[in-house]
């Protein structure tokens, strides 16, 4: 032991014991004692078990509390710098040190005063044991002092900052981190404390404090800028990328195809062909565009697809997957004759029964791209099944025989009804989709919009038939194609449900494996390789089958149990649920725009489920008041409340019943509403009720070393 060490043996001479603990200063009552530890009443009544080694002072008075705050008091008289001027070259304790700053009688007030002041200084004192120190170097303690500059400043900083957000002017380097201090912040920013700050001071919530300070301009860019931030952090531009053209020399289709798309519509992944009519046996040509002919798998293309996986769609403009370039160099454009992978089926023309099928890598005559937005109201039910019905003052031409429409629709109808016997229930399309256009003098079609535009909501019937000949077609490719992919022993990516029991989630994998929500025995999404990743994954797997026959699982891009393949699913999966979510959630920023613009201040609903009630004439779910006690499907006048286009939020007051109290209610599903109610939920991660505990009155943290 050498001579600097200090040991206290207990004693029960002195009444009161100064110690530390977990890095703070205590002081209490002594109540028992030996050579190894003491039993001590703190102010508070609570008793502890202190090692001897750790009590660094005994004494009789003042009383532990008097000594605590006496010892305070003087630390704050006490110059750290003079004291390291004072302090010995060699190893010290807190009483030497009191010793030499204040009298050699230094009062008992003094020495506590001195341990603080060495704790609190960690800059200029080094601990070397308990209660023992040894001054730091000068060139640490400048170092140290230069920090503590910087920090004091940075401090001031934040609180100017915080003081120019409360009087209503935001900052110019908190308007430049807004979504990383809302939605992914480094808590240790100056610009995130200086909001936190801020919040507390005006006491207002952080996002009504920056949008009244200015750093929320506009409600759309917030929106918008926070899904750059979140999902393209680097921006929604293409590397420069050529679109390789298909090599493969590609036999001529004898097909005259057609496709069906909203006018909007510029990847156009698929077509349609029929021949036969009249002959007894019929084949339908489902082509799908084929980029996967010409871009290779790790290429830089590819390496786009993977990263971006979806087509982001929002009313008013949208974010490719691929660039236009590449697109429009495999798209199914009118008047071309394009690259498809083409799925044909040979089914007979009385029954619809399918009697073969048959994938082909083919150059496809493209004669048509007919628009569903432009001839709903022309191809309806009625035209299609009877051949005598005519619409009055038709102007607009349908480029594709009557017939071949007419026997397609009746196909559709008859997969539809198949694949409901499977699912066991109907499918039942009682809402419409709605479409969104946007208008006005600074709208520019393809440039982003502002969120000024004038709005139109418009309906179109789900389930109409040019809808449902265009669904089924895909269906039957994707379930064809996912059905022939397991029989070669290629891995491909499925989407599946084991059931339609309450809870029972759509999944994605690698295995055929049935979706009983569809009523189809596999499902593969293999018909938007232009706009979904995952397609163009499938179609490369189906052209090694096409190329490669019982040998594609050793020529096929992506083998079984593929890591790979099963990171593409998850990031496919999240990402996508990302999109989904934007795209509902600009929609219902839209319906509100619509609300206000079109100055509608009350609204026919529907009650749902849980006070939820859902607009009759546009695409709004609202929480309201006075819908609690009411069954679902009830029909009710709503009164709007104050719209919130930051939030999304919107809230309402039911003021009439408009049905029967005894009015039957019809069974709906409710899942869009789910959807949509979780796509508008706005969590922010700024927390201005974060504080640093309270510490005893009787303590003293203490710094580390």
């Amino acid at each position: 032991m050498t001579e600097n060490m200090v040991v206290l043996h207990v004693t029960m001479a002195f009444m009161f014991a100064l110690f530390e603990e977990s890095g703070k200063f205590l002081a209490g009552r002594v109540l028992s004692a030996t050579d190894a530890s003491a039993q001590i009443e703190l102010e508070s009544g609570k008793r502890v078990k202190v090692k001897a080694a750790h009590i660094l002072l005994q004494f009789e008075k003042p009383a532990p509390a008097e000594l605590i705050a006496g010892a305070q008091t003087v630390c704050k008289t006490i110059d750290p710098a003079l004291a390291w001027e004072f302090s010995s070259e060699e190893e010290f304790g807190f009483s030497d040190l009191a010793r030499d700053y204040f009298n050699d009688k230094a009062t008992i007030e003094q020495q506590v005063a001195a341990l603080f002041c060495l704790f609190e200084a960690p800059h200029y004192f080094r601990r070397a044991g308990k209660g023992r120190f040894k001054k730091a170097p000068n060139e640490i303690v400048q170092q140290a002092l230069i920090a503590i500059e910087k920090k004091k400043q940075l401090q001031q900083q934040i609180a100017d900052w915080a003081q120019s957000l409360g009087s209503g002017v935001c900052p110019e380097p908190i308007r430049e981190q807004l979504y990383k201090i809302l939605f992914k912040p480094d808590k240790n920013a100056p610009e995130y404390k200086a909001v936190v700050d801020a919040s507390r001071a005006t006491h207002m919530a952080p996002l009504d404090l920056l949008q009244r300070s200015g750093a929320i301009a506009s409600a759309y860019q917030f929106h918008w800028q926070r899904f750059l931030f979140d999902n393209f952090p680097k921006g929604t531009g293409f590397p420069s990328l050529l679109a390789p053209h298909v090599v493969d020399a590609l036999p001529l289709a004898h097909v005259a195809a057609f496709s069906i798309d909203d006018s909007a519509t510029t990847e156009i992944d698929d077509a349609l062909s029929i021949q036969g009519l009249g002959t007894g046996t019929v084949i339908v040509g489902i082509h799908i565009a084929a980029p996967g002919l010409a871009i290779d798998p790790g290429g830089d293309i590819d390496k786009v697809g993977r990263q971006r996986l979806s087509t982001v769609y929002m009313p008013g403009y949208k974010i490719t997957m691929l660039p236009d370039a590449v697109v429009q160099n495999y798209t199914l454009s009118e008047g071309k004759n394009c690259p498809a992978v083409s799925l044909y089926v040979t089914l007979d023309e009385t029954t619809f029964e399918i009697k073969a099928s048959e994938t082909k890598l083919e150059l496809v005559p493209i004669i048509a791209n007919l628009r569903h937005d432009v001839l709903d109201t022309l191809v309806t039910a009625d035209w299609l099944n009877d051949p005598a019905f005519e619409h009055e003052n038709v102007l607009q031409p349908v480029n594709v025989e009557r017939i071949q429409l007419s026997f397609l629709y009746k196909l559709a109808n008859h997969l539809k009804a198949q694949r409901e016997v499977i699912r066991g229930k109907p499918e039942t399309f009682n809402r419409p989709d709605y479409n969104f256009k946007l208008t006005g003098e600074n709208f520019i079609k393809g440039n982003i919009p502002t969120g000024d535009e004038q709005v139109q909501i418009s309906t179109r019937q789900r389930g109409s038939p040019l809808d449902l000949i265009v669904a089924e077609a895909m269906i039957l490719a994707n379930s064809t194609w996912g059905n022939w992919l397991a029989e070669h022993g290629v891995p491909g990516i499925y989407r599946s449900q084991a059931s339609l029991a309450p809870g029972v989630k759509v999944r994605m994998g690698t295995k055929a494996l049935p979706h009983a929500g569809i009523g189809v025995p596999s499902y593969a999404w293999s018909t938007s390789p232009l706009r979904r990743y995952t397609d163009l994954v499938n179609q490369w797997q189906i052209i090694a089958c096409v190329k490669h026959g019982k040998t594609a699982p050793l020529a096929a891009p992506f083998k079984p149990k593929d890591a790979d393949l099963f990171s593409i699913i998850s990031n496919f999966d999240a990402t996508y649920s990302a999109y989904n979510n934007y795209q509902n959630g600009m929609e219902r920023f839209w319906t509100l725009k619509y609300v206000q613009q079109q100055g509608l201040t009350e609204l026919t609903a529907t009650v749902f489920k849980d006070g939820m009630v859902r607009a009759d004439e546009i695409p709004l779910v609202l929480p309201v008041m006075g819908a609690a006690n009411l069954p679902r499907g009830a029909k009710v006048r709503v009164k709007l409340g104050a719209i919130d286009d930051i939030t999304l939020d919107v809230s309402g007051t039911v003021i009439e019943r408009l049905d029967a109290v005894d009015a039957p209610i019809a069974e709906e599903d409710d899942s869009q509403e789910d959807e949509l109610a979780g796509a508008v939920t706005l969590t922010i991660a700024v927390d201005v009720d974060e504080s640093s505990n309270a510490g005893d009155g009787t303590e003293l943290a203490a710094l580390p070393a």
